[in-house]
C-alpha cells in the first residue's frame, strides 16, 4: 500500500534521523549531496567545509531536503521539504548552531575518529576558533510518502 504521511508522520521521520540529502540549484547545475544534520522542528541544522555545497547554496538560498527510511523495497517512508538556507555567523549562532547539532549527533558517535572531528569543539569555549561553516534551512513546505506491504 502506497500513501501519503500527515504532518506528525513527517515530523517523526525528519526527528528520527540524522542523515539527510541536500538538493540545491546554482548556473544550471543540480547538486544533491548526503549531510549531517539535526531538525527541531523548524530549521534543519549543519556543519560543513567550504564548497561547492556551501557556494551553491549562497547564490541561491532556495533548497530541498530528504530523507528515508528503508526497511526493504516495500516498506519506506521519505520526506522531502522545501527551505531557504541560512549561514551562521556571529559566534553566538554559531555555537547556537553547533549546540543544537551537537547535541543530537554527539550521542550516535561512538568511534575515535568520529568523535576527534571538528565539529567536536562546539562544546569546548573556542567556537570563534571552529572552522567551517554552520548553516540552517528553515523548511517552508514539507511532504511524505510511504509504502507498507
Amino acid at each position: 500500500m502506497l500513501g501519503d504521511l500527515n504532518s506528525k508522520q513527517i515530523e517523526h521521520v525528519l526527528q528520527s534521523l540524522i542523515i539527510g540529502r541536500i538538493g540545491c540549484h546554482a548556473d544550471c547545475r543540480t547538486y544533491v549531496v548526503p549531510v549531517t544534520y539535526a531538525y527541531d522542528g523548524n530549521y534543519i541544522y549543519g556543519h560543513t567545509a567550504e564548497g561547492l555545497k556551501i557556494g551553491m547554496m549562497r547564490q541561491n538560498p532556495i533548497v530541498c531536503f530528504e530523507v528515508d527510511i528503508i526497511d526493504n523495497m516495500s516498506n519506506w517512508r521519505s520526506v522531502i521539504a522545501w527551505g531557504k538556507f541560512e549561514e551562521l555567523i556571529t559566534p553566538e549562532e554559531r555555537k547556537e548552531g553547533m549546540k543544537i547539532l551537537m547535541d543530537r549527533v554527539m550521542p550516535l558517535m561512538t568511534g575515535a575518529t568520529t568523535i576527534s572531528h571538528a565539529m567536536s569543539d562546539a562544546h569546548q569555549k573556542t567556537i570563534d576558533a571552529m572552522q567551517g561553516v554552520v548553516y540552517r534551512i528553515k523548511l517552508t513546505e514539507k511532504t511524505g510518502r510511504y509504502e507498507k506491504s
